[in-house]
């Protein structure tokens, strides 16, 4: 009897525990999400911009004389108009360059640029076709030589926030008659740009 007395008495000492009494469970631990910084959700094109360029370029002439390739940087400042879907600008851009024209025969110096550009969006990119003057500078045999001549070319541009976007972007150069010679100059520039909208 005594051992039946004390088995009821555990039984009942212990029955809170099996019906659910107190119990500490612990707390899950709670995760901050971090986001890295999104490009905007809408791009407006619109407004002034400046920025640096790096890129290469290759040269040709039509009489194999004055030919080479090398590396070419500058930078560059324009404005653009934001229609929606479609987008026009006009930009100036410089850039200086070292590149040797076939040994001691002549270096390209440098060339500037005036161009038109209009392309379309889509999304955070831009897509764009452009065109305008060309003026380059060469030493050729000691003389300094400056001439004037156009340049077809396209692009994209891709906006990382709202004022910051890189770019890329192809042009091949034609150049008459340089500089009253009897050589025709064509180059061909690949660039990287990096630009801050205004």
């Amino acid at each position: 009897m005594k051992s039946l007395a004390a088995v009821i008495a555990t039984l009942t000492l212990a029955a809170p525990a099996f019906a659910g009494g107190p119990v500490t469970v612990a707390s899950e631990p709670t995760v901050t999400p971090t986001y890295a910084p999104a490009a905007p959700a809408s791009v407006d094109w619109s407004g002034l911009y400046v920025g640096a360029q790096l890129g290469y370029a290759d040269v040709d002439s039509n009489d194999g004389g004055l030919d080479g390739y090398g590396f070419l940087g500058g930078v560059h400042a324009g404005y653009r108009w934001d229609f929606g879907q479609y987008v026009a600008g006009a930009e100036l851009d410089y850039d200086t360059a070292s590149i040797d024209l076939g040994g001691d025969t002549g270096t390209l110096d440098d060339v500037a640029r005036l161009k038109l550009m209009g392309g379309a969006e889509f999304g955070n990119s831009l897509i764009y076709a452009t065109t305008g003057i060309a003026r380059a500078s060469a030493t050729v045999g000691g003389d300094s030589l400056r001439d004037n001549g156009y340049f077809l070319g396209a692009g994209i541009d891709y906006a990382l926030t709202d004022r910051w976007s890189v770019g890329g972007e192809l042009m091949q150069h034609r150049f008459k008659d340089f500089d009253g010679s009897t050589v025709d100059l064509d180059a061909t520039t690949l660039k990287a740009k990096v630009s801050l909208r205004f």
